[in-house]
């Protein structure tokens, strides 16, 4: 598992290269309010009984609201054989602020 920074992600999603899967971990509520497009979203409670649905060879950048939830997230799925998993540091919270001001923050 790595780290990147939200203007790392924002490099990266706006860059030539594949995008990565952008797995949103946080619970559907905080997701209604604002949420990074595109990006799956499967709470952290449900990430082991819906591993099927990732792939374990893709680049998959995990966020959540500060960065502690996607951290644990990213380091299971490390331990599962994920080997491209990269933690967004900051979370939601810290693109809102520097990325997009715009975004409702909570």
């Amino acid at each position: 598992m790595q780290e990147i920074s939200v203007s790392q992600l924002k490099e990266w999603l706006q860059g030539p290269a594949e995008n990565p899967l952008v797995l949103d971990v946080r619970e559907p509520w905080e997701i209604t309010l604002c949420r990074i497009e595109p990006s799956v979203a499967i709470p952290m409670r449900e990430i082991s009984a819906r591993l099927a649905e990732l792939d374990p060879d893709g680049e998959i950048a995990v966020l959540c609201h500060h960065g502690v939830r996607s951290r644990f997230v990213a380091q299971f799925l490390d331990s599962q054989g994920f080997k491209r998993v990269y933690n967004v540091t900051g979370g939601i919270d810290r693109w809102a602020r520097e990325q997009d001001p715009a975004m409702q923050t909570y």
